[in-house]
């Protein structure tokens, strides 16, 4: 009795390192691609959407498009993987919350696992396609914040994907 006791307190706080994972990967995802902390220089700073460039004597931060040397295509795929892992991430968390409470034992933690794991692929494409294709020549800039973040976030999608499956056969 009281080894079945113990044995469900411990899955029970697997399940909640688990879910607080799942959701510090959602938040720090969130963050890095609403945020605009991607590329920093002493005048300029941009994410994936935009940038923003001082002007009127260090003064006054002005949006601008992103300059026309970024092609659309790599643009548009960083953009559209972003989205994408962020959705997956989403999907994955419901699909947590609904396999905890509705499936049997056996069947638990499987979709979410792969969903999380598509997540993080999705976010790495979107993250080395960035790296490669922009800021490339550049010297005089830095990774912001929000890059890392995202990089932050891969990982932990990666873990909580690698935990999800363990969990899974740990059930069986």
């Amino acid at each position: 009795m009281w080894l079945n006791i113990l044995e469900l307190m411990s899955m029970l706080k697997a399940l909640a390192g688990i879910c607080f994972l799942h959701l510090t990967t959602i938040v720090l995802l969130f963050i890095a691609v609403i945020d605009d902390a991607w590329w920093f220089t002493n005048s300029l700073y941009s994410d994936i959407w935009g940038r923003w460039v001082m002007e009127h004597n260090d003064e006054v931060w002005v949006y601008t498009d992103l300059p026309s040397s970024y092609r659309r295509d790599y643009l548009g795929a960083v953009q559209a993987f972003a989205v994408l892992a962020c959705m997956f991430l989403v999907f994955s968390l419901f699909a947590f919350i609904y396999q905890v409470f509705m499936l049997e034992k056996g069947e638990r933690f499987t979709i979410t696992g792969v969903l999380q794991l598509i997540a993080c692929f999705c976010l790495m494409v979107a993250l080395s396609v960035y790296t490669d294709h922009f800021h490339r020549g550049e010297t005089d800039g830095w990774y912001g914040y929000s890059y890392i973040l995202a990089w932050l976030a891969w990982l932990l999608a990666l873990l909580t994907g690698v935990l999800y499956i363990i969990l899974k056969k740990k059930m069986e």
